[in-house]
């Protein structure tokens, strides 16, 4: 069963830049954000290479913004399943943030944040076990304890404790960043979903289903008043909550909110995304539990043509 996790990314809502009149710099950063925010990855991609442009034709090279619109557009790439394109861009974003803010700012923890979520979706944990440290040191350093750049921090790094199955070192991260952000952005706060799902993905990953469920549908429930009830988000809500059912062998449960994912993915990030794949790979398995394996072998079929095309 593939379950999903969500990252706490900075990198679109921490760096406004100096303080200054609109620029056509910001125009593009809002709507990169907009776009990213509604689950439009392509045309957010657009909107920062148009928003890095401008950096780079009206700023001295080494200027933070620049250093921004490498973030933002390497996040995007990393949504999309590029890893390769986002690596480059966050390495000469951290490179200018060091030199422009200093090895220990903000902007640089974010930085690595993003940075290690590349590592470790490339199964490189020691790397990524490294700058998240280093990130979370740095925020707690800059901004306190219960600060929510401390909290994603967190949860990245809980994150990969889960993905190497040290549970014991991850649940208390987790509860630690749950009541950050509970404290500091309310009950319904985005963010805050992100650090349920993984809370409730570590109980379930344990057997603890009746842990697990609760949490699924308040992150369902977040996710979908915060984004709308289309975004990839949502879809990835939705396909954790199915897995907790089909886990359970409430495969009539289950089977709606995978094919509701399905469709979901399919329709926001593109037919050959790696989420779409996961959201195929769920239906098929559930399929073969249940006898249909009729039904199973074309979509296995078609998650793993998505799979060797991104590798």
């Amino acid at each position: 069963m593939k379950l999903q996790h969500l990252s706490l990314i900075l990198v679109l809502i921490l760096f406004s830049g100096t303080a200054r009149a609109a620029t056509l710099w910001d125009k593009f950063n809002d709507e990169v954000e907009t776009l990213y925010q509604q689950g439009d990855y392509k045309g957010a991609a657009v909107a920062a290479k148009k928003a890095l442009q401008a950096a780079e034709q009206g700023l001295e090279p080494g200027h933070p913004d620049i250093a921004t619109s490498l973030n933002s557009l390497a996040m995007i790439h990393s949504a999309q399943g590029h890893y390769k394109e986002a690596e480059p861009l966050l390495k000469r974003a951290q490179a200018i943030f060091e030199k422009s803010l200093g090895t220990e700012s903000p902007e640089v923890a974010a930085t690595l944040n993003n940075l290690a979520m590349l590592y470790r979706n490339k199964g490189d944990y020691a790397e990524a076990e490294s700058l998240y440290k280093r990130a979370l040191a740095i925020d707690e350093k800059a901004f306190g304890e219960e600060h929510p750049n401390v909290a994603a921090s967190l949860n990245n790094l809980a994150q990969l404790y889960q993905a190497e199955g040290q549970y014991p070192q991850s649940e208390p991260l987790l509860k630690r960043a749950v009541t950050i952000l509970e404290k500091t952005g309310g009950p319904y706060h985005p963010n805050l979903a992100v650090s349920l799902n993984n809370l409730a993905l570590l109980y379930n990953a344990q057997k603890q289903y009746a842990k697990a469920e609760p949490l699924y549908k308040r992150v369902f429930a977040i996710t979908k008043r915060a984004f709308g009830p289309n975004h990839p988000n949502v879809a990835l809500s939705l396909n954790n909550l199915g897995g907790l059912y089909k886990d359970q062998g409430k495969y009539p449960h289950a089977e709606p909110l995978f094919r509701r994912a399905l469709l979901i993915s399919e329709e926001t990030l593109g037919p050959d995304h790696p989420n779409v794949a996961t959201s195929l790979e769920n239906l098929a398995q559930l399929y073969r539990e249940i006898g249909y394996s009729h039904k199973a072998e074309p979509l296995a079929k078609r998650a793993a043509a998505i799979r060797a095309a991104t590798r």
